[in-house]
């Protein structure tokens, strides 16, 4: 019917962390006409109050007093401390309510919440999008347009939960695939995890040989650039990550350093057509990435 008004999918919100992800997410419900209230659960004053000079959020509570008040409660904070918040907010809903994480890292929470009683009533997602930046100030418009959000262990949460958490997901203009928890961590070690790693460690790599900071500025070109961009990215969200997924990590990395000596064997052996063969290899990720 033209000119309908169309009902907010959420009434009420609460986002526990309001930083990148979650702000981000705020931005998108509230432009988008999905939800009619944020409220903001935070560790710092600091942080509360410039996600309300942003408008992320409308109001800042406790998560105590937030928790009650709303449809759906979206956690993004540390993984590290993703799981005694979230068996908090869990011991706090009922069976109209929702919980909703967005954390990198899934078996160790999900295995955590097994066997709470309202378990049924979280949704353990994990939005693939991110950037090197964190903090209310971070947060960007249409983040999640064409990105990817993996759902883990569906079965496990109520079906009507889902359902609500996909159609905001598919609102907000992500695909959804599913897997279990173990797939999950998995797969994120070699896409996401180790492309930090590397970064990180080629950080490392030119601040330790290229002391003039003069000539690393002027000299970088793009493709450095955006090799090393994630090396800008919050300790104390990627340690705890590394060490909930360790040993996917420890897989991956083995692997990375193997792909790496073969490298160096090359130079030093003056094999350039081995060198030339691993290089086509590589390009072969043309198929998958445009």
């Amino acid at each position: 019917m033209s000119g309908e008004v169309k009902q907010p999918l959420f009434d009420t919100i609460t986002v526990v962390g309001v930083g990148l992800i979650s702000g981000s997410l705020s931005l998108a419900l509230k432009e988008k006409g999905l939800v009619r209230k944020v409220i903001g659960v935070s560790r710092t004053e600091e942080t509360t109050q410039k996600a309300l000079a942003l408008g992320l959020i409308d109001e800042a509570l406790p998560i105590e007093q937030a928790v009650p008040k709303s449809d759906l409660i979206y956690v993004a904070i540390p993984v590290d401390v993703m799981m005694p918040v979230t068996q908090r907010i869990l011991d706090l809903v009922t069976d109209k309510q929702i919980v909703v994480d967005a954390g990198s890292t899934k078996h160790a929470l999900c295995e955590f919440l097994a066997e709470h009683p309202m378990r049924r009533r979280f949704v353990a997602s994990h939005p693939m999008w991110g950037t090197e930046y964190s903090g209310p100030e971070a947060a960007v418009h249409n983040a999640f347009v064409g990105r990817t959000c993996v759902i883990c262990e569906k079965e496990k949460s109520d079906a009507d939960a889902v359902a609500k958490v996909e159609e905001m997901y598919r609102a907000l203009g992500m695909h959804l695939i599913y897997m279990d928890a173990d797939s999950h961590d998995m797969h994120t070690a070699y896409i996401s995890h180790i492309s930090h790693i590397t970064s990180f460690a080629l950080a490392n790599t030119v601040l330790e040989k290229e002391k003039e900071e003069d000539a690393i500025f002027e000299l970088a070109s793009g493709g450095f650039e955006s090799t090393v961009r994630l090396a800008k990215s919050n300790p104390a969200m990627w340690v705890p990550i590394f060490m909930q997924n360790r040993e996917n990590v420890l897989d991956v990395l083995n692997e990375h350093i193997s792909q790496l000596r073969k490298f160096k064997a090359c130079l030093e052996k003056e094999n350039y057509g081995y060198l030339l063969q691993l290089i086509e290899d590589a390009n072969k990720i043309r198929r998958i990435i445009k």
